[in-house]
């Protein structure tokens, strides 16, 4: 399991989740796509398909694949929604650990920040994958995210550096792991953009090399 985390929201994590998703797709990989943020539950609003039944369903014991979703434009490719509004609760480490071996790839879009809804997952995840642009604010938070992940245990495998073709240098001792792919900024249908996608597959192929 791969957590895609960052400190900051609006740093590309959900998008990020999405566009190696479907590049591991591309490689004819199965991917299970999981949101883990309860908060802000996008994932499914950017794949473009139903909000349920989502995480719910699998921690009250549900088949995994009743909460699975294809994305209409993407091969290989599973959405599992977070839960559509606080009322509906979910008990994460139950949902998550039911996914664990559900495909080739399991790619979890977790929350912003360093609370215990950020923790969980980075927890429960065998790597993680750090996302964040260049803005100083977003590496200061991301930063935090690392030490947390390193707390916890969990491997940091990577960083993708989103809305940037030209990284800076002192990321990679910053945040304590390399940087493996830039994602330059596609615009408002950025996962249409055939530079961004070129970039996610440069990602896929990045993370495979390290036998994820």
């Amino acid at each position: 399991m791969l957590a895609i985390a960052g400190g900051k929201g609006g740093c590309g994590k959900t998008t990020t989740t999405l566009g190696l998703a479907g590049a591991l797709g591309r490689m004819r990989r199965s991917v299970l796509a999981a949101d883990a943020d309860v908060d802000m539950p996008d994932l499914h609003h950017l794949a473009n398909v139903d909000g349920t039944p989502n995480l719910s369903a699998v921690a009250n014991g549900e088949a995994v694949e009743i909460a699975t979703h294809p994305p209409p434009t993407l091969s290989g490719v599973e959405v599992v929604p977070a839960p559509q509004s606080m009322g509906d609760s979910v008990h994460l480490p139950s949902a998550l650990s039911r996914l664990a071996d559900a495909a080739d790839h399991v790619l979890v879009d977790c929350p912003a920040g360093a609370g215990p809804d950020a923790a969980t997952p980075l927890r429960l995840a065998d790597h993680v994958l750090l996302v964040t642009t260049t803005d100083p604010a977003c590496l200061r938070d991301t930063a935090k995210t690392a030490a947390m992940a390193r707390a916890l245990g969990t491997t940091i495998v990577g960083v993708a550096l989103t809305r940037t073709e030209n990284p800076p240098t002192g990321i990679e001792r910053l945040l304590g792991g390399p940087v493996l792919a830039s994602i330059p900024d596609g615009g408002v249908a950025v996962l249409s953009d055939e530079s961004v996608r070129r970039a996610y597959d440069c990602l896929a192929s990045a993370l495979l090399t390290k036998h994820l």
